[in-house]
């Protein structure tokens, strides 16, 4: 069954670490606010900026705090969803009864506004990248991730503390992007793109992974369609412009709500 809505908050890529301190207190302000002002939040992917396992994780008191603000949203009345992102896949069932939120698949339908919206973390429409596609594929199996698991929990942080460092040196890039010179591997692909928009029957895409927050109108063998894309939430690179969005779907339409305008803390 589609979910429906007369409105909903739409927000991607927090990246949320507790290296990352503005950017969780944010969130924390804003599951306290502008999210219990809708019927539902969705969280389309990458809420953490890596997650290795619920047991590596869910004991830790930054991972408490987020999950009990995301269970206080629903706890309000407003539904939270929540699409994997490529850096959180690995969040399970332990993380999901604290934080109490409805698991949608990758693509996902709903509607919102009486319209019909597709969501999608992004990541999958990137297939520009097959060395990357198929690494996707290949990490989504449950074989995998249960011999995943198997690997010691010590050295799994690892792996995701080497993610964290190899994000450090994008952010830093994120400043100097042109996208007439952007790798083609990094973003969604038309062909891709035009593909889901018309297996669903859906002319509206929201996605984020990319970080290239927008609007964009596209068309391919007669089809259209319109996608936007939601920026990355960062607060803790004072060298660098401080962004955070999220979409707000309404009756009247879709709005892009700058949350760092919003925000109280700087």
């Amino acid at each position: 069954m589609v979910p429906e809505f007369d409105q909903a908050l739409i927000i991607s890529d927090l990246h949320l670490t507790p290296a990352y301190p503005y950017t969780a207190e944010r969130f924390i302000e804003f599951c306290k606010n502008e999210a219990r002002q809708v019927q539902a939040l969705f969280i389309i992917g990458d809420l953490f900026e890596f997650w290795v396992g619920d047991d590596a994780h869910v004991s830790s008191p930054f991972t408490q705090s987020i999950a009990k603000e995301i269970h206080a949203v629903e706890a309000s009345g407003v539904q939270v969803f929540f699409i994997a992102g490529n850096r959180d896949f690995m969040l399970g069932e332990q993380f999901t009864a604290l934080a109490g939120w409805q698991v949608l698949e990758d693509p996902s339908l709903v509607r919102i506004g009486s319209q019909s919206w597709l969501l999608s973390h992004g990541d999958a429409l990137c297939t520009a990248d097959p060395a990357y596609q198929l690494f996707r594929s290949f990490t989504r199996v449950k074989l995998f991730q249960k011999i995943f698991m198997l690997i010691p929990t010590t050295v799994r942080k690892k792996l995701g503390d080497q993610l964290r460092k190899r994000a450090t040196i994008k952010y830093q890039m994120r400043e100097s992007f042109d996208p007439a010179t952007a790798s083609i591997k990094g973003n969604v692909t038309l062909e891709a793109c035009a593909a889901i928009t018309q297996r669903f029957h859906c002319a509206q895409l929201i996605h984020g992974h990319t970080h290239r927050p927008g609007v964009n109108v596209e068309s391919a063998g007669g089809h259209a369609w319109t996608r936007w894309v939601l920026s990355d939430w960062d607060l803790d690179h004072p060298e660098m412009l401080p962004r955070a969005n999220a979409l707000l779907i309404q009756k009247q339409g879709i709005t892009s709500v700058d949350l760092i305008a919003a925000s109280s803390l700087r």
